[in-house]
C-alpha cells in the first residue's frame, strides 16, 4: 500500500496518492492532473477513483479533467449535487481500492457535502482519515464558507461541525493518522499547524476544537470567534468546482502564447488585460511597464492573485523570468484565472530593447529611511500587513492600510503626499505601491526588507509587543 501526501505551499494545500495492487485512488487533486496520471503510469497502477472531500472555495480542484483522462469515477459524500457525472456515496459506503478499503463519513459542517475517507487497510484496520477541511492539524475548517448555499448561519454550521467532529471522528482510534487538506498558511482555518499530518490521539489532546469537555456552545463560540473575511474569490472556485471548467490544456496553451513586444503592447491596447509581472519585488522596482502590477511568483502568489484581482474572468497578459511562463499559468489556473492570454516573449528585456517605455518605483533601505528622519524630512509611513501584525508591534506613528483590504483603505492615501510603504518583509508592500502606481499614486517609497528589516536596524521607536495568539 501507498500512501503519499502532495503538498503545495503556495495554497498550503495536500492531495493525495493512494494504491493497493495496480489501482490507485488520487483525494483533492490540483488542477494541472498530468503529474497524478505519471505517477499511476509509473507504478503500473490505473487510476479507479478521484475522492473529493467537498467543493473547495480556495483553489479549482482536478477531478473534471482526471476523470475525463482516466475515466476515473469522481466520488462526492452525501449531499453533493455537481453539474457533471459522479457517484454520490451514502454515509459508511466502502470503495475498493486493490486490497484496501475507503470509507466514507460525512461530516457536514463546513459544508453540507464535507466528507472524510476513512482508509482500511489490508488486515481491516482503520489505519489513516483524510480529514479534508473538517479536521486540519490544530484547528477545524471554518464554519462561515457555506452560509448561503446551505442557507444557514456560521453558528449554525458550526453547530453541525461539532456534531459530525463528536460523532463520527473522535470516537475513531488514537492511531489514525490524520492527512488534512490544509495547513498553516490557508485561509479555511484560522490556527492551522505548520505540521501537515498528526495522529488523532495527539490531535485530540492538542487541538482546542476537540477538547474532551468542551460544549456544543463553547465549540460554536471559540470557532466562529475571530473569523476574518474569506477571499473575495472563493466563491467564484466553489462554482468552478460544482459546475465544471474549461481544460487544464487548453488554459496552458492561450496562456503560453509568445508575444513580442510590439504584439504584446497591441493585445495589451486591444483587450484592456491586466499586466500582471511575476519577477521578484526588488528586481520590478528597478524596471518595469507603466501600470503593470506586481505579485511575485515566489511568494503567496495564487492566493493574493484571488484576493486582489477582483473579476475572476479579468485576462491577463504576464511579464515574468524566461522559463517560468508555464508555472505561472497553471498556478493562475489553480485558482480559477484562466484567462491569462499571452506572455511577453524575452521579458522585461525584449522590452527594453525594442525601445518602450519604462517605469521605476524607489525602493530604500531602513537605513536611508532613518537619515531623511535625522534631516527633518516629514515622513509618512504605511504599514500595509493585516491589522492583528500591525497591532502586535508597528514603528510608532506608522498608518495600519492592509493590503487585503486595499480598495477600501484608498481613502486613508493623499495622492500629494509622499509615503514610506513596508509590510513583514517586502512581497506586499511591492505589490500595494504597484497596484496604487497604476492608479495614479507616484508619491509611494518602498521600504526594502520591511518591518523585519527596520525593526532590526534600531533606528525606530517601536510599539510595545503583544503576542499575536492573546489578539481577538
Amino acid at each position: 500500500m501507498i500512501i503519499e501526501q502532495i503538498y503545495t505551499g503556495c495554497l498550503a494545500q495536500g492531495a493525495y496518492y493512494i494504491q493497493s495492487g495496480n489501482e490507485a485512488a488520487i483525494i483533492d487533486p490540483l488542477r494541472e492532473v498530468r503529474p497524478y496520471i505519471q505517477k499511476a503510469q509509473k507504478n503500473e497502477a490505473t487510476i479507479k477513483y478521484v475522492f473529493e472531500t467537498h467543493f473547495h472555495a480556495d483553489f479549482v480542484s482536478g477531478h473534471v479533467d482526471l476523470s475525463r483522462q482516466t475515466g476515473a469515477a469522481i466520488i462526492y459524500g452525501p449531499d453533493a449535487d455537481p453539474g457533471f457525472e459522479a457517484y454520490i456515496a451514502k454515509d459508511n459506503e466502502e470503495f475498493a481500492i486493490g486490497d484496501i478499503k475507503i470509507k466514507v463519513l460525512h461530516t457536514p459542517g463546513h459544508t453540507m457535502e464535507s466528507a472524510c475517507y476513512l482508509l482500511i487497510d489490508e488486515q481491516g484496520q482503520a489505519t489513516a482519515l483524510f480529514s479534508g477541511d473538517t479536521l486540519f492539524i490544530g484547528d477545524v475548517g471554518r464554519p462561515d464558507l457555506a452560509q448561503k448555499a446551505a442557507h444557514m448561519t456560521q453558528e449554525q454550521l458550526a453547530g453541525t461541525l461539532f456534531d459530525s467532529l463528536r460523532s463520527k471522528i473522535m470516537p475513531l482510534s488514537d492511531e489514525i493518522i490524520v492527512y488534512p487538506a490544509h495547513g498553516a498558511g490557508s485561509a479555511c482555518g484560522k490556527n492551522m499547524s505548520k505540521e501537515t499530518k498528526d495522529t488523532l490521539g495527539n490531535q485530540k489532546k492538542t487541538n482546542y476544537a476537540l477538547r474532551e469537555n468542551m460544549t456544543r456552545d463553547e465549540f460554536i463560540r471559540e470557532v466562529t470567534n475571530g473569523l476574518t473575511p474569506p477571499p473575495a474569490y472563493f466563491p467564484l472556485n466553489v462554482k468552478l468546482n460544482k459546475e465544471g471548467y474549461d481544460s487544464f490544456d487548453s488554459v496552458l496553451k492561450k496562456g503560453t502564447q509568445a508575444l513580442g513586444p510590439e504584439a504584446f503592447e497591441t493585445l495589451a491596447n486591444e483587450t484592456g488585460a491586466l499586466l500582471l509581472d511575476t519577477r521578484n519585488p526588488q528586481i520590478f522596482a528597478a524596471g518595469f511597464i507603466p501600470n503593470s502590477i506586481n505579485i511575485g511568483i515566489d511568494g503567496s502568489f495564487a492566493p493574493w492573485v484571488g484576493t486582489l484581482v477582483s473579476d475572476i474572468e479579468q485576462e491577463l497578459l504576464i511579464i515574468t523570468e524566461e522559463g517560468r511562463e508555464e508555472e505561472v499559468v497553471t498556478r493562475l489556473a489553480r485558482v480559477g484565472y484562466d484567462n491569462t492570454i499571452g506572455y511577453l516573449k524575452g521579458g522585461i528585456e525584449a522590452w527594453k530593447a525594442a525601445g518602450k517605455e519604462m517605469d521605476q518605483l524607489e525602493s530604500i533601505s531602513p537605513d536611508e529611511l532613518a537619515e531623511r528622519v535625522q534631516k527633518g524630512e516629514k515622513v509618512n509611513i504605511l504599514d500595509v500587513r493585516k491589522p492583528a501584525e500591525h497591532a502586535s508591534e508597528h514603528l510608532i506613528g506608522s498608518e495600519n492600510v492592509a493590503l487585503d483590504l486595499i480598495n477600501e483603505a484608498m481613502a486613508q492615501v493623499d495622492r500629494e503626499k509622499p509615503y514610506y510603504v513596508h509590510c513583514a518583509g517586502g512581497y506586499r508592500s511591492m505589490i500595494f505601491a504597484s497596484i496604487l502606481r497604476a492608479r495614479g499614486y507616484n508619491n509611494l517609497i518602498d521600504v526594502k526588507g520591511g518591518f523585519k528589516a527596520l525593526k532590526e536596524s534600531g533606528s525606530f521607536e517601536l510599539s510595545p509587543f503583544v503576542c499575536p495568539t492573546t489578539l481577538s
